[in-house]
């Protein structure tokens, strides 16, 4: 049973780890904020989740497990809201995506909606 649970652990962390390098090439890589804040999205909420749970694997039931999982929480509540904050203001300062051009109607109405 140790060898069943060693080797999901592993997976996890292996899955992890590749989730953060993909997000961390796609920060490098994209072109505007709106995909870097994609990126960045997939690190925390991907990757670091399953880190989290292969570590909490390689634990077992503790007090490391309790901390593993609040940490886990924190992260899944926290890291999408704080990217929906960044976008929104980012689009309420004005910066347009790079994937098409707006209207100025269409602008200005996205701007009035992110004020609210």
């Amino acid at each position: 049973m140790a060898l069943v649970v060693d080797i999901a652990s592993w997976l996890c962390l292996v899955a992890g780890a590749l989730l953060c390098l993909a997000g961390g090439i796609g920060m490098i890589r994209f072109p505007d904020v709106y995909a870097r804040s994609h990126a960045a999205g997939v690190i925390d909420t991907g990757g670091a989740l399953f880190i989290l749970f292969g570590l909490a694997l390689q634990a077992g039931f503790s007090l490391v497990t309790v901390k593993l999982a609040i940490i886990g929480l924190l992260l899944f509540f926290t890291c999408p809201t704080a990217t929906h904050a960044l976008v929104k203001g980012a689009l309420a300062g004005g910066l347009k995506p790079l994937c098409r051009e707006l209207d100025a109607d269409e602008a200005a109405g996205m701007a009035d909606e992110a004020q609210r």
